[in-house]
Order: C-alpha cells, then sequence, then structure tokens
C-alpha cells in the first residue's frame, strides 16, 4: 500500500466493508415496512360457487381492482366496477405521443414525443420474483423484454467532486473493490484478524482478496494491465500499428471514500428487488393495464366519479357522477357486495359508513410524493457518444437519477430518457413547479452530466404525481409502528365492503402488490359470500 495516501477513518473503512451487512439490515427494514419483498404468488386462482344471483361493484379499476374483477366473474358473480378515468391500468400508465392530462390547480400536461417513443409516468421494470404480474402478463399475451437495471457504463455523479465530471459506475465499483481487499489484506498481514480466521484460512481469504481486488504481489491496488481487465482502459487494445493498450489510472482511494459515490452502487446490487432479471412490457407499462381492461372491458363504466359509499344490513349503494357531466343527473349502483381500490388519500375525502376502527386505520397512511420527468432527443447521443445502453445513471443533483431506454437498442432517430425521478423531499421541488419549468429544470441539471443535453433536446413531459386528481400522492406509505397497528383492520372485511390496492399489501408502490391484494380480497369476500349464502 502507498502510504502516501491518507488512511481512512474507523467510521469510512466500517463503512465501506460493512456495508455488506448494512445493505442486509436494509433488507431486513425494507421487507418489514412492505419494501422488496419477493411474491407470494404461487398459482392462479380458481374460485368456484358464487351464491345464486350474487353481485359485487369495485371501484377502481386500477390492477387491484380488475384482478378482482376477472376472477370474481369466473367465480359466477355479476361484478360491476366504477372508474374515475377514461380508462384502466390506475398507476400503471404510459404516456404516448398525442397523449394529455390535467393536473390539480389546472396546468394541462402533453406529450409530444415522436410516433412510438412513450413515458412510464408510474410503474417502469418489473422484479423478476413478483410471479403474479408475470403470470397474468403471459395470461392476456403481454410481451415483455428485459429491462436493463444495472450498466458499468453508466455514471456516478458528485457536484463537489471530481470537478462535478461523472465517473463510470464500473470504474468505481472495481476500485471500491480493490481499496477494499487491499485495506483487509494489510489487516490480515498485520495479524488484526488472528482471533477471527485460523491460519489456514487466512492463507486461503488472502488468495481470494488477490484474485477478487485485482491486487499485484505485495497485495497493492494499483495501475496495472490486470486492473484495467476490469476497469478498462484509458486507450484500449488495437490491431495493426494502432497504438497498444494503456491501463487506466483508479480513482484516489480517498477522493473514492470522500465523494460516498460508493454508497449508490448498492441500489442496483444489493436490493433484492432490483437484482437481475428485469423486465418490461414491450411498448409501456400501460400495456398491463390495457390487457386487464381487454378482458373486463364489459364490467366497467369509465368517467364515474364516486360520491357516496353507503353499506347495510342487505347491500352497498355507491352514487357517482358521470366526469364528462358532472352537473347532469347523478347514477347509483347495488351489489351485494363492494371491493374499494381507490387510493387512501381520495378515499378520506369521500362519504362512506365504515367502522371507526376503519376510518382510523384509512386515515393513517399517508401518501408519499414522487416526481418523474421524460426527456425526448432527436438522436439517442447516450449510445453513439457514450456508448450507454441501458442502466441507470445516479446523481446528488435534484433530479436524483437517470435511466436510459432499454429497447430500441442501436436504433436511428430520438428516444427518451427518463431525466429525472425522485421521492419525498427529493419531489418537492418538482412539484411545485408548472409542467413546462420541470423540464426546464431537469434538463438544466442534466447537461452538468450530459452537455449533449442543449443540443439534442426535442420535447419533454412529465408527472408530479401529488399533483394527479385521482391520486394525490404515488402510493401508500407505512412504518413499522403504523402497520402493526393499522395494517389488519385496514384489510378486514368491514361488513360487506372491503378495501384493496398497493397500500392493502406488503409490497407497497409495486404493481404486484396491488394484484395480490386484489387477489386475496376477492378470496376472502367470496368465502364470506359463500358462507352467508
Amino acid at each position: 500500500m502507498n502510504d502516501l495516501l491518507p488512511s481512512p477513518t474507523r467510521r469510512q473503512l466500517l463503512a465501506m466493508i460493512g456495508k455488506t451487512a448494512g445493505a442486509a439490515a436494509m433488507y431486513q427494514a425494507m421487507t418489514t415496512l412492505g419494501f422488496a419483498s419477493e411474491s407470494s404468488f404461487k398459482q392462479e386462482m380458481t374460485l368456484k360457487g358464487a351464491p345464486a344471483g350474487a353481485s359485487i361493484v369495485i371501484l377502481g379499476a386500477g390492477l387491484a381492482g380488475l384482478t378482482a374483477a376477472y376472477e370474481l366473474r369466473k367465480a359466477g358473480y355479476k361484478v360491476t366496477v366504477l372508474e374515475y378515468q377514461n380508462r384502466g391500468g390506475g398507476r400503471s400508465w404510459t404516456l404516448n405521443s398525442g397523449d394529455k392530462y390535467t393536473e390539480l390547480g389546472g396546468e394541462q400536461v402533453t406529450c409530444n414525443f415522436q410516433k412510438g417513443n412513450y413515458f412510464n409516468g408510474g410503474p417502469w421494470r418489473l422484479p423478476i420474483h413478483h410471479y403474479a404480474v408475470f403470470h397474468y402478463c403471459k395470461k392476456f399475451n403481454v410481451a415483455l423484454q428485459p429491462f436493463i437495471q444495472t450498466n458499468d457504463r453508466a455514471y456516478l455523479h458528485r457536484t463537489n467532486h471530481f470537478n462535478g465530471a461523472p465517473q463510470r459506475l464500473g470504474d468505481v465499483q472495481n476500485d471500491i473493490r480493490g481499496y477494499v481487499s487491499e485495506l483487509l489484506s494489510k489487516a490480515m498481514n498485520k495479524g488484526s484478524l488472528d482471533d477471527a480466521v485460523t491460519t489456514e484460512d487466512k492463507e486461503k481469504l488472502l488468495v481470494g482478496l488477490k484474485g477478487w481486488g485485482v491486487l499485484d504481489n505485495n497485495y497493492r491496488y494499483v495501475k496495472s494491465h490486470d486492473t484495467s481487465k476490469h476497469r478498462g482502459y484509458s486507450v484500449y487494445p488495437g490491431g495493426g500499428l494502432m497504438p497498444d493498450a494503456q491501463p487506466s489510472t483508479p480513482i484516489p482511494r480517498d477522493k473514492l471514500l470522500n465523494s460516498e459515490m460508493w454508497a449508490d452502487i448498492y441500489n442496483n446490487y444489493t436490493v433484492h428487488v432490483h437484482q437481475p432479471a428485469m423486465f418490461q412490457p414491450v411498448g409501456g407499462m400501460g400495456k398491463i393495464g390495457d390487457a386487464f381492461t381487454r378482458e373486463c372491458r364489459d364490467m366497467i363504466t369509465f368517467n364515474a366519479k364516486v360520491t357516496k359509499i353507503n353499506q347495510d344490513e342487505t347491500g352497498v349503494t355507491v352514487d357517482y357522477i358521470n366526469t364528462d357531466n358532472p352537473e347532469g343527473m347523478g347514477k347509483s349502483v347495488r351489489a351485494d357486495w363492494c371491493i374499494c381500490t381507490i387510493p387512501l388519500s381520495i378515499l378520506t375525502q369521500i362519504d362512506i359508513n365504515v367502522s371507526e376502527p376503519m376510518k382510523q386505520a384509512m386515515a393513517a397512511v399517508p401518501y408519499d410524493s414522487s416526481y418523474k420527468v421524460g426527456l425526448e432527443f432527436k438522436r439517442r447521443f447516450w449510445e453513439e457518444d457514450e456508448w450507454i445502453y441501458g442502466g441507470i445513471t445516479y446523481t446528488d443533483l435534484p433530479i436524483t437519477q437517470i435511466s436510459y431506454p432499454s429497447q430500441d437498442l442501436f436504433s436511428s432517430g430520438s428516444g427518451v430518457l427518463l431525466g429525472a425521478y425522485g421521492f419525498g423531499e427529493a419531489s418537492y421541488k418538482f412539484n411545485s413547479l408548472t409542467p413546462k419549468e420541470r423540464i426546464s429544470a431537469a434538463l438544466e441539471y442534466g447537461k452538468r452530466i450530459h452537455p449533449q443535453y442543449t443540443k439534442e433536446f426535442r420535447a419533454g413531459t412529465s408527472v408530479a404525481w401529488h399533483r394527479i386528481p385521482w391520486s394525490l400522492g404515488c402510493y401508500g406509505i407505512w412504518s413499522e409502528s403504523s402497520r402493526e397497528q393499522y395494517y389488519d383492520t385496514l384489510c378486514a372485511i368491514d361488513h360487506r365492503i372491503v378495501l384493496a390496492g398497493e397500500h392493502c399489501s406488503h409490497i407497497p408502490a409495486w404493481q404486484e402488490g396491488a394484484i395480490l391484494s386484489g387477489m386475496d380480497s376477492a378470496n376472502r369476500l367470496h368465502q364470506k359470500a359463500k358462507k352467508l349464502g
């Protein structure tokens, strides 16, 4: 090791070496709160034997509602679905060329992309362990293609480090591995780990660290042809009389530690939900909602804004108005049972007579704030200039990340980047901007990473979820304590009404959670209906 390099602090060293344990702890916490959970889906539902003439009204044609509708009709129920929008799919939503919508406050958001380009305003990727989504995609013939989550050619970016220059994710990853191996080797050679490993284990570990970290014979991580085989060359091998290969220089250890770029790597590699392989529907995530809608179309009444939900001893009455004619005559639907998938952010504002514990549970789940900005460019410069094909760049700028399309690779012409995407505190600034201001901000920040933005930009669109009138937020937020106190009540059948949706799942914010919730509520309501005859 070069002793001229400053030694890392204990905090830095423990944070770096202990990242695996930290990620495991983070994963455990995320699972407790409902994130990153593997799906419990095992097999297709086979509900049978609905009571003669039994009816169910389902509120909301998102994936939870349409899953329940599809399965309950197979069981023999008369099913009616009321949907606020003029489409199905809910937050499984793709903006295509020519689409437009009005957000809270009256601003109109447009999508003026070239035909064939699209932007996923909601979900944008499917983890391989979300089995129910894949089951219905296969059943409904939704074509899928790989989604590239991790790409070593993408960037990690810190505004106040490396003069603001983005660093290749692969370079950072390989340098971290090399320095950790070097530091651990040094600790072993000084006898610091004698109490933890035997002499034989020490020898085996040193051999493993030398190979894993690409260390030299003195157990140092230094510039060499060997390290360049992993992190890339400054001049790549050529043919004929082309220049010979030149090894690249690792990022200095102290600068790498101080930048804390290494923390971003684990968004890709150690969070269970983002591990490969991941997938996406061909043509946009909205294709899943389209498929469910196609299967359930004859059950759905669109443009139906629910104004009151009233249950009594024999059934449920739902009042609604037609959003195309809000001043017109109100309508109502009467059914034996009701599955309500309306987001809690909206449902708590509707007149509904459920028990007091249910009302408290409904009010106990806030909705997270989130934003996305889609940017269309005249050419796919990230591929042509920088050889980035798919993957995600992470930055400490307010845009948080840039995701490169996994579809239409190597094609000529325009392409769309996810130019900004964040949650919680990171989203507050973008949610306060007008649609045009969001695009301008994403361009201004993004050009610090990709200077081509200014010349190549063509069009943009965005979604600020707290400004979406039919959801007023992105997804339900659970804490460990709120889930313990309210979750079972929220999911319980309240006389003749049961709730469903991603907020009624252990996988909130994911389509899998919505589908599983729809399946579970349908099954439990069916069992209760059969029992009562």
